[in-house]
């Protein structure tokens, strides 16, 4: 019986190796084709002439949707040191927007929930920064594109609310990287008629979202290898690894949905420990 445990065990050792060499030939055939188009030189970002690179792009998506401007280039500076994180350089990915199951483009892989979870590929940052508006157009979001578009402290406080970040210190981050570097100052505000306008047709595309939101938001290979998977009863059992945003973004919920299901007050949790999930 203890042998053929150990041979399980090889066999599954073994099979993550391979995984891992897979990612590893995947993540270097990206760089590769990133250094050609680079020339083998690639712009080196300060947070000045990152603002400077990409506010442009931030302003267009805030006045198409009403995500402020400074709320964009606060998340991409610290998301993406300032565009100099090898997720950027290589995958043109700013926001560490994971693949999903409708997702065609290319993949690249690191360690970041889960070992070597997908994260999506982009032809430029350009689309990385349109993605991110397409990211927050779904339910658990809905709440702040009713705040007007030069609110950014109160965008600051809702991301963190509707679980976008567990550090319960992301929404000082965000306001204080907004304020020492005045990104503010990028953002508009909108007349009465704008906002109702806007509103209308952003609350439009996110009810269009919400019955394929499973598919366009949760992360694929989830649940990780060796998870118990969801019971019947709705309860999911924890295992070595697990996080409760990690738990969260796997079925779907916000931590702070997570924590209110278990009557949770902290972010620690036990392994074996048992969660409402549903």
């Amino acid at each position: 019986m203890k042998s053929k445990y150990l041979c399980l065990a090889l066999i599954v050792v073994l099979f993550s190796a391979c995984k891992t060499r897979q990612y590893s030939k995947n993540n270097k055939q990206i760089e590769k084709a990133a250094n050609k188009a680079n020339n083998n030189t690639y712009k080196s970002y300060n947070t000045l002439s990152y603002i400077e690179e990409f506010k442009g792009v931030a302003i267009e998506e805030m006045n198409a949707y009403g995500i402020p401007a400074s709320i964009t280039l606060a998340q991409g500076i610290l998301e993406s040191g300032s565009g100099n994180s090898d997720l950027a350089k290589y995958a043109n990915n700013h926001f560490g927007i994971k693949c999903t199951s409708d997702w065609k483009g290319k993949n690249y892989f690191r360690d970041d929930d889960q070992k070597n979870d997908c994260f999506r590929v982009y032809k430029d940052a350009r689309e990385s920064f349109k993605d991110h508006s397409e990211f927050l157009k779904r339910k658990r979001y809905s709440f702040l594109f009713q705040l007007d578009k030069n609110d950014y402290k109160s965008w600051a406080q809702g991301l963190k609310t509707a679980g976008y970040a567990t550090n319960p210190k992301y929404p000082d981050l965000l306001i204080n990287t907004i304020e020492k570097y005045q990104l503010n100052q990028y953002d508009q505000s909108e007349s009465e008629k704008q906002k109702i306008a806007r509103e209308d047709r952003v609350f439009n595309e996110i009810n269009e979202n919400i019955p394929l939101e499973k598919k366009k938001f949760t992360p694929v290979e989830t649940p990780p290898p060796g998870a118990k998977p969801i019971t019947a009863d709705g309860t999911y059992t924890v295992i070595k690894g697990d996080t409760l945003y990690n738990i969260s973004k796997r079925f779907n919920l916000s931590v702070d949905e997570l924590k209110m299901l278990n009557n949770i007050t902290t972010d620690g949790i036990k392994l074996g420990q048992v969660l409402k999930v549903k």
